[in-house]
C-alpha cells in the first residue's frame, strides 16, 4: 500500500504584526505631530493679546498665523527626500531639537516682525519632522489593517492638535503672557527627543540619490508666491506684486514638473498623479484641512470678540471637534470594510460639509448648543476623510519611498493649512469690510480701527459701544459666509472622492 501525497499550494506570506515596541514608538510620533499641529493653531486665541502688546497690522496678523505653514509647505518635499537619504529618525531628532530652540525665540519676540521671523524658523524646523513621522509609520507597520489604525491615531493627533491648540493657548493666556504658548513646546520636545532616540528605528531608502537643489528651490517657488498672491488679491491688493507673485509661482510649478520627469531620482514622482486614486486622495486630504483649520482661525476670534468668551472658555468651546476626531479611530475600520475607501472618504467629506453649513447657521443663533453639535460633526467628517486619504497615499508606494510619498501628503496638509488661513482668512476680512458700515462723523482713529479688524476695534472700544456692535455684526456675517464657502468646497471634494477613488471593500481584521 503506497501512501499518497498531496501537494499544497503555499499561502502568500502575511505581513508581520507590530508589537508593543512599535506601538510605543507610534505614541512618540503622534506626540510630535500633535505638537506641530498645536503650534499651527495655538496662536489663534492669542491674537487679541498680541494686538494689544505688539500692535500688528491686519496683514501682519495673517502672516503671524500662516507664515509657519507657508514655510512648512514649501520645504516638506525637500525634507521628505532628505529623510529618505540621511535617515528618518536622524532628521526627526535634528528637527525636533531645532524646533525647541525656535520656540524660545518666538516666545520672547519683541515685535510683530520678529515674531513672524521666529514663526518662519519654526516652520523650517517643523518641515524636518512632519514627513519623518509618517514615513516611519510606513516602516513600522507592515500589516495593512494595523497601518490604517496607526495612521488613524496619527491623523487624530494632527486633528486633535489643531483643535487643542486654542485650548492650550487659552489655558496659558489665562495665567501668562502670549509668549507662554511657545514655551510649552520645550518640555514636549525634550520628551520627543529623549523617547525617540530610544524607541524609534532608523530607516532610509537604499537607493536614494542626491537631492537636486534646483528642484528644491523650484518646489518652494511653486508654493509660497501663489499663496501670497491669493492673499494679496483677497486683501484688496490687486496690483503688480500680486500679479508678479502669481506668475512666479505658476512658472516655477511648470518648470518643476518638467524637471521631475527628466530626473533619475525626482523629488516627486509626478507620474503618481496620473493614478486617480492617488490624486483624489491628495485633494481630499488638502481640502479637509483647508476647511477645518481655515474655519478654526477666524472662528476662535469670533468666540472671543463676538461671544465674549475668555481664551480658556473659547478653547473649551472648540473641544467637540477634537473629541469627535478621536472617535474616528474606532469607526475607521467599519467604514472602510463596509463602504470601501472612496465612498468612505466621500462620506467623511460630506459629513464635514454638513457640519460647516450647520456652524454657519449656529453662529447667527443665541446659545452654544448648535455650535457644539456642528463642531462635533465637522471633527468626525474631516477626521475620517483625512485618515483614509493619508492611508491611501502612504500605501501607494514601496517602503523605501515612504519619505517622498509622505512629503506629498504632508505638503497637501500644510498647504491646506496655509491656504485655509490665507485664503479663507483673507476672504473673511474682505467680507467683513464690505459688510461694515461706518457712520459718518466717526472719529478717524475709531474708523481706521474698525476698517482694520475687529481685534483692533475691540482693543480701543468699551464693550457695548454702538460702533463695536456694528463691527461685531459685520464680523459674524463674514464668519457665517466663509463657513458656507468652506462647506461648498468640502461638498465638491466629496463628489471628486466618490468619482475618483476606488471603493473595493476590505475585510476587517
Amino acid at each position: 500500500m503506497t501512501a499518497s501525497r498531496t501537494s499544497a499550494v503555499p499561502s502568500p506570506p502575511t505581513a508581520p504584526l507590530a508589537g508593543h515596541r512599535q506601538w510605543a514608538a507610534l505614541m512618540v510620533l503622534v506626540l510630535a505631530v500633535t505638537l506641530l499641529a498645536v503650534d499651527g493653531t495655538v496662536l489663534f486665541l492669542a491674537i487679541p493679546s498680541l494686538t494689544a502688546d505688539l500692535a500688528p497690522t491686519a496683514t501682519q496678523i495673517l502672516w503671524i498665523g500662516d507664515i509657519y505653514s507657508f514655510v512648512l509647505a514649501g520645504l516638506l518635499i525637500t525634507m521628505g527626500n532628505l529623510a529618505d537619504r540621511i535617515g528618518r529618525k536622524r532628521l526627526l531628532l535634528i528637527g525636533a531639537t531645532a524646533f525647541g530652540a525656535a520656540s524660545l525665540l518666538a516666545a520672547f519676540a519683541p515685535s510683530a516682525g520678529m515674531l513672524i521671523a521666529a514663526r518662519a524658523l519654526l516652520g523650517l524646523a517643523g518641515a524636518t519632522i512632519m514627513p519623518s513621522t509618517l514615513s516611519i509609520i510606513r516602516n513600522l507597520f507592515h500589516d495593512p489593517a494595523q497601518r490604517t489604525r496607526a495612521i488613524a491615531l496619527w491623523s487624530a493627533g494632527a486633528m486633535a492638535g489643531g483643535a487643542v491648540g486654542p485650548l492650550v493657548g487659552g489655558a496659558l493666556l489665562e495665567m501668562f503672557w502670549w509668549g507662554s504658548v511657545f514655551l510649552i513646546n520645550v518640555p514636549v520636545i525634550v520628551a520627543v527627543v529623549g523617547l525617540g532616540a530610544w524607541l524609534l528605528p532608523e530607516s532610509r531608502s537604499p537607493v536614494a540619490g542626491r537631492i537636486d537643489l534646483l528642484s528644491a528651490l523650484l518646489s518652494v517657488l511653486a508654493v509660497v508666491p501663489v499663496v501670497f498672491a491669493i492673499k494679496q488679491v483677497l486683501g484688496g491688493g490687486t496690483g503688480a506684486p500680486a500679479l508678479l507673485a502669481a506668475l512666479v509661482g505658476v512658472v516655477a510649478a511648470v518648470v518643476f514638473v518638467r524637471r521631475q520627469r527628466r530626473l533619475a531620482t525626482p523629488l516627486i514622482d509626478v507620474e503618481l498623479f496620473r493614478i486617480p486614486a492617488f490624486s483624489g486622495a491628495i485633494a481630499a486630504n488638502g481640502l479637509s484641512i483647508f476647511a477645518f483649520l481655515g474655519m478654526l482661525y477666524f472662528f476662535s476670534q469670533y468666540l472671543q470678540l463676538v461671544r465674549g468668551f475668555s481664551p480658556f472658555v473659547a478653547g473649551l468651546a472648540e473641544m467637540p471637534a477634537t473629541l469627535a476626531s478621536l472617535v474616528v479611530v474606532v469607526v475607521v475600520g467599519v467604514a472602510l470594510a463596509r463602504l470601501g475607501r472612496g465612498r468612505a472618504i466621500a462620506l467623511g467629506l460630506a459629513v464635514g460639509a454638513l457640519g460647516l453649513a450647520g456652524l454657519g447657521v449656529a453662529e447667527g443663533l443665541p446659545g452654544y448648543l448648535g455650535i457644539g453639535i456642528a463642531l462635533a460633526v465637522i471633527g468626525l467628517g474631516t477626521g475620517l476623510s483625512m485618515t483614509l486619504s493619508t492611508d491611501a497615499v502612504v500605501s501607494a508606494v514601496p517602503p523605501e519611498r515612504a519619505g517622498a510619498a509622505s512629503s506629498i501628503s504632508e505638503t497637501a496638509y500644510e498647504l491646506g493649512v496655509a491656504l485655509g488661513i490665507g485664503v479663507l482668512g483673507s476672504l473673511h476680512t474682505a467680507i467683513y469690510r464690505a459688510d461694515l458700515t461706518i457712520p459718518s462723523g466717526t472719529p478717524a482713529v475709531q474708523a481706521e480701527a474698525m476698517e482694520d479688524s475687529l481685534a483692533h476695534t475691540s482693543s480701543i472700544m468699551e464693550e457695548g459701544a454702538p460702533l463695536l456692535d456694528l463691527a461685531q455684526d459685520a464680523f459674524t456675517h463674514a464668519t457665517q459666509a466663509t463657513a458656507y464657502v468652506a462647506a461648498g468646497l468640502l461638498a465638491l471634494a466629496a463628489f471628486l472622492a466618490w468619482r475618483l477613488i476606488p471603493s473595493e471593500t476590505t475585510p476587517r481584521s
